[in-house]
């Protein structure tokens, strides 16, 4: 009786032994990182266009690791391998590029596709198989590219200057439309009617060479790249030399940079100088070109602006363009340069500022060096700015109305005498505020080009 208890209890014993095992290796199986049991993800959209020319980008993805992958392409009647491979080991991520097959097995006249795609990862899961996710792409080919014709735009443009430009651009798979100067992409804005646009673009002051061109895109990527042929117009802007005096540095400079904890601790003079002179300005400009970087995607059925006239009997005391030099002591030694994009009126102190164009208030407030600075945006891209003012008399989301008055002039910002710094923008962009206060300009190269445009839209 002794030696039965015995092995039962020894029987017991490794009964449990077991399911003490089969209980911890049941916990390891669903715990450890090796027997992960979520599918890898295939990046695409389910319905894509294919121009056959250019790759298709898949982007594989997997939170343990990639193992292998296959596709196949199919025109509704055939099939054909095009890919298969496995990854390199550990690999979570790989975007594998898809080639159209060169072998005539598909229908080369074929309209529509089917990518059929599958990848495992390297999971223990599954009986030692892994996940496996499989996806179906439907694929339109499209080889067309979009259609691009000029209807009108200004003769010529100057250095620093704006321009405009009317055209028909049509794609029945559009995707992207922009006008491109340099690395700019200027934004177009559809005019009168469907397949109908206009932009209003600028030609940097401080780069001698100047290219514009309509740049269409359509889904399946084709493109079509049309140039816009303005005359050219360069010119060169003042240089000055300008010395910087310690009552300057310790007056307006220092009171700038105490107001900004980012440079309220620097205490050299010449540091702090610096610090306003380029850094504050470059980040108050950064603020200015993103607040007038914006322009309306509906149709615009007319645009008409008046020359702008913002101080009654202002002078001017300051231009466009400026590139400054600023040197402490003697003129051998410079400390800073900045370049000045606006123009400077002066009048009566306190002047009263008006608005001389319909728009809307995007900002309305201090701005570094700007002082208090009220911004309009006029439609199309155009935008007007107003710094060192006293008073604000408008607040942002205010609509306002031709000659309406929105500030009145004063010292705020980096300014020593009491102005208006008036600037003009396109979409981000200085341009030379001169060619605004010009109604004959304005007549020429705006007014003029949409009644050409109009002509063509709607012909008579």
């Amino acid at each position: 009786m002794r030696n039965r208890s015995s092995s039962n209890s020894g029987f017991k014993i490794i009964i449990g032994i077991l399911l003490v095992g089969i209980i911890v290796g049941a916990g390891y199986v669903y715990t450890a990182p090796e027997f992960e049991r979520e599918s890898p993800i295939i990046e695409s959209q389910k319905n894509i266009f294919w121009n056959r020319t250019d790759p298709l980008k898949l982007k594989f993805t997997d939170n343990f690791a990639l193992k292998h992958y296959e596709l196949i392409l199919s025109d509704g009647v055939k099939r054909i391998m095009i890919g298969s491979g496995d990854f390199e080991k550990t690999v979570k991520e790989q975007t594998l590029l898809v080639h159209y097959p060169k072998s005539n097995t598909l229908n080369k006249k074929a309209k529509k596709l089917q990518l059929s795609v599958s990848v495992d990862d390297n999971s223990m899961w599954n009986f030692f198989q892994g996940n496996k996710t499989l996806k179906t792409i439907d694929i339109q080919i499209d080889h067309k590219r979009p259609t691009i014709n000029i209807l009108a735009n200004s003769y010529s443009i100057t250095q620093g200057g704006s321009a405009l430009v009317v055209f028909y651009a049509e794609d029945k798979n559009l995707d992207t439309l922009h006008v491109e100067v340099g690395d700019k992409e200027f934004k177009v804005q559809p005019y009168k009617k469907e397949g109908y646009f206009a932009a209003l673009i600028a030609w940097p002051f401080n780069k001698k060479d100047f290219d514009a061109k309509i740049v269409a895109t359509d889904k399946a990527n084709n493109k079509r790249i049309t140039e816009i042929p303005f005359y050219l117009k360069n010119r060169s802007y003042k240089v000055s030399w300008i010395r910087v005096k310690d009552k300057f540095l310790d007056g307006k400079i220092t009171d700038l940079a105490s107001a900004d904890p980012e440079y309220a601790d620097i205490t050299d003079k010449i540091e702090k100088f610096v610090a306003v002179n380029e850094k504050m300005r470059l980040k108050n400009e950064e603020k200015i070109h993103i607040l007038s970087s914006g322009i309306s995607s509906k149709i615009l059925d007319k645009w008409k602006i008046k020359k702008f006239y913002p101080l009654k009997n202002g002078a001017k005391v300051a231009s466009y363009g400026d590139e400054r030099h600023y040197y402490y002591g003697t003129k051998d030694n410079e400390v800073s340069t900045s370049y000045h994009v606006g123009y400077d009126l002066a009048s009566t102190k306190m002047a009263v500022i008006k608005t001389s164009n319909a728009g809307k208030v995007v900002f309305s407030n201090e701005n570094g060096i700007y002082g208090n600075m009220p911004m309009i945006d006029h439609g199309l891209g155009l935008y007007s700015l107003y710094g060192h003012c006293s008073q604000l008399l408008v607040k942002e989301g205010d609509e306002v109305v031709a000659g309406q008055a929105i500030a009145k002039t004063g010292i705020s910002g980096l300014a020593l005498g009491d102005h208006l710094h008036f600037g003009i923008l396109v979409q981000g962009i200085e341009v030379r505020p001169v060619e605004w206060f010009d109604s004959e300009w304005i007549r020429k190269n705006i007014d003029i080009v949409f009644s050409k445009a109009d002509k063509i839209i709607f012909p008579s």
